[in-house]
């Protein structure tokens, strides 16, 4: 057991409508909660997702975003009221330490009494243009490979920004989630690293994803999830 990093800030959201589109919901706009937070197997206590089709649910209880990661953006997109504080991703638990180069698929991390499981990789969608007023905002994130991650619940408890992040156990140093997202977007029909792939404990949509690219020797279409159903200038 080691100690890998800590957590900046936790953060929490409600559905609500957007205001080009009343018809869709979303729970991006997160802001930071002082104080302990409980962490339950569906997330933290108070926060809510706009589509249970592709947000929430015991696999994606909670979203890691690295806070390291806010320079660069501010970097590449300019100074930005956003960017000033943790949230702009969407994330439930901003962190510093843990960059997607340096934790890996299944790694279990003890945090205040909570127990979490690194179960999958976070694939941006749309929305994250509506939140920046960037067009092409989550094609960016997803080429920068800054997408972040979730985790399930295995104990749940409580946490507080501050506490250490501790690392307790590691069953598969050799796939970092930043080798997952570069299978994922650059070397996408890799053959012996999607086969590799397949060993490891994969959510199933993961899983008919690596499998259908074998069957197929294809990519996937991501435009559903990549482009916003209309123009973010509009």
């Amino acid at each position: 057991m080691k100690i890998i990093g800590h957590v900046h800030a936790a953060l929490t959201g409600c559905a609500v409508t957007y205001a080009k589109n009343p018809h869709i919901l979303s729970a991006i706009n997160k802001k930071p909660v002082a104080g302990t937070v409980n962490i339950g197997m569906q997330g933290l206590a108070g926060d809510e997702q706009g589509d249970h089709r592709f947000h929430g649910g015991i696999d994606k209880a909670v979203n890691f975003y690295p806070h390291e990661h806010y320079r660069f953006w501010r970097n590449h997109l300019g100074a930005m009221p956003l960017l000033d504080a943790p949230g702009a991703f969407g994330e439930n638990l901003s962190t510093v330490g843990l960059i997607e180069n340096n934790v890996c698929f299944g790694d279990q991390l003890r945090i205040g009494t909570v127990l979490l499981e690194i179960s999958q990789t976070r694939q941006p969608c749309w929305k994250l243009d509506y939140r920046f007023g960037v067009r092409e905002m989550a094609l960016l994130v997803q080429q920068s490979l800054r997408t972040g991650f979730y985790c399930r619940v295995l104990a749940p408890g409580t946490l507080e920004p501050g506490d250490a992040i501790t690392l307790i156990n590691r069953p598969h140093p050799n796939w970092t989630l930043q080798r997952f997202l570069i299978l994922l977007y650059h070397n996408t029909l890799d053959v012996d690293s999607l086969k590799d792939a397949l060993t490891l404990p994969l959510v199933p949509s993961n899983r008919k994803l690596i499998e259908n690219r074998l069957l197929t020797n294809r990519v996937e279409d991501w435009s559903g999830r990549i482009h916003a159903p209309e123009d973010i200038d509009d």
